[in-house]
């Protein structure tokens, strides 16, 4: 399978009372325009509200629900979130292109308490990977009485259709670089590469529940099976997130559009490595459904014949459990193994960094600790609500200071130990 993603370049964002396009780099975005292209036909959002955040402003986004990349889908099957926005088909092939450097974020009241900060500018915006991205924010309010897994499905779904609204602003453009990605069947991969070490990606997905969960071709993860896909699917927005898990460790889409373990493992391929496929495996609460995905993951790996696989984990506690077993189950057939986590080491450190652990889980890479204490200064903006900023996951009562800075663990921060390794922090 085949993908050329084609990249184009945003540079600026700016709203306009006429038509919305792209002209030479910048996003114009007609606010009239957007909001009809967002609700549709949704009951269960009263309004929404536009904003723009840019690198370097003194300007803070919260709570944080998510954040997408648009992208639209201009030669092959299926369209860009197929399941969720396009109809059910098969992507990851053809020609789709990506606007960089920019992305929609939803915010508004409060969903779950595990939800985020973006900071543009100051100590905060060292850790958020979204400081560096123009950002469109979409502002949603629930209409009155709303349950709260409705809200975030009303949410979630108006970011996706605007995200694919403003996607489509570049089907006629020419994209100022084009990168191709492909890999191969399991017979043709091997007598390509005979000499190159088998490896994939095994992508453990938040499906606990309880606003935790993530959509695979719009199936909740939690429902399904460990099961192969194309790598390149991902690209084309086969994996959505519809989760509140704590905002650092979070995968939101365009960490899934954008996962960099994927992006790398395709720089080796063909070189270094074989990359034969990802497989993708769930997080359920249950410890019958932990063993059920364990096996057939670990299953999987062996019929593959797989020589070594990285395996990441999305949030933390309960699911460190699954990440033990599947590396443990997976070792144990002879598949080498190395795991992404981040660790919960308390705020000196010293705390046990996960909740499980096992001999066979020799090989980590770390996101960094969640529980690091930081001091965010107060900004001049804030777009979303303060409201709740004492509530959220690694805030406390003590949070809000009377100067007005926060003090807070890296838990609050969209993407600050991000499990994929799309993330700011890095040892020395």
């Amino acid at each position: 399978m085949k993908l050329e993603l084609g990249n184009i370049y945003i540079k600026d964002i700016q709203f306009t009372e006429g038509e919305a396009k792209i002209d030479d780099h910048i996003l114009y975005v007609n606010k009239e325009a957007a909001a009809a292209a967002a609700l549709g036909e949704e009951e269960h959002l009263a309004s929404v509200s536009f904003d723009i955040a840019k690198p370097g402003e003194s300007v803070r986004i919260t709570p944080v629900k998510d954040v997408i990349e648009p992208r639209v889908k201009v030669e092959g099957r299926g369209g860009i979130f197929p399941g969720v926005i396009a109809k059910v088909d098969t992507v990851g092939s053809g020609k789709t292109y990506c606007l960089k450097g920019m992305a929609v974020v939803t915010a508004g009241k409060i969903v779950g308490f595990q939800e985020g900060v973006i900071d543009m500018s100051g100590e905060g915006a060292k850790y958020t990977p979204f400081s560096q991205t123009l950002n469109l924010v979409m502002v949603c309010t629930p209409v009155e009485g709303l349950k709260q897994h409705e809200y975030e499905a009303a949410v979630r779904f108006a970011g996706f259709r605007l995200a694919t609204y403003i996607g489509e602003l570049a089907r006629d453009l020419t994209p100022d670089d084009t990168k191709v990605y492909e890999t191969y069947g399991i017979m043709e991969g091997k007598e390509k590469f005979p000499n190159l070490p088998r490896v994939a990606y095994v992508q453990m997905l938040q499906s606990q529940g309880l606003l935790h969960d993530t959509y695979v071709y719009g199936v909740d993860a939690k429902k399904t099976l460990s099961t192969i896909m194309n790598p390149t699917e991902t690209m084309d927005g086969a994996i959505v997130s519809g989760n509140c898990v704590s905002a650092c460790d979070k995968n939101p889409t365009y960490v899934h559009e954008n996962n960099p373990v994927i992006a790398d493992l395709f720089e080796e391929h063909g070189k270094t490595i074989n990359f034969v496929c990802q497989i993708l495996t769930n997080e359920n609460v249950y410890l019958a459904d932990k063993m059920r995905s364990s096996d057939w993951t670990a299953k999987l790996c062996r019929l593959l014949d797989l020589d070594g696989i990285i395996l990441s984990q999305e949030g933390f506690g309960n699911p460190d459990t699954d990440l033990i077993m599947n590396c443990k189950k997976i070792e144990a057939e002879g598949v080498k193994t190395v795991i992404i986590t981040d660790e919960y080491a308390g705020r000196d450190g010293k705390s046990q960094s996960l909740a499980d652990a096992d001999v066979a889980a020799d090989a980590v890479v770390t996101g960094g600790n969640a529980n690091q204490v930081v001091i965010l200064p107060k900004l001049d903006k804030v777009i979303g609500t303060m409201d709740y900023i004492t509530k959220i996951a690694g805030a406390s009562e003590e949070t809000l200071r009377a100067d007005g800075t926060l003090e807070v663990e890296l838990q609050v921060l969209t993407g600050a130990t991000n499990e994929t390794g799309f993330n700011k922090l890095s040892a020395r």
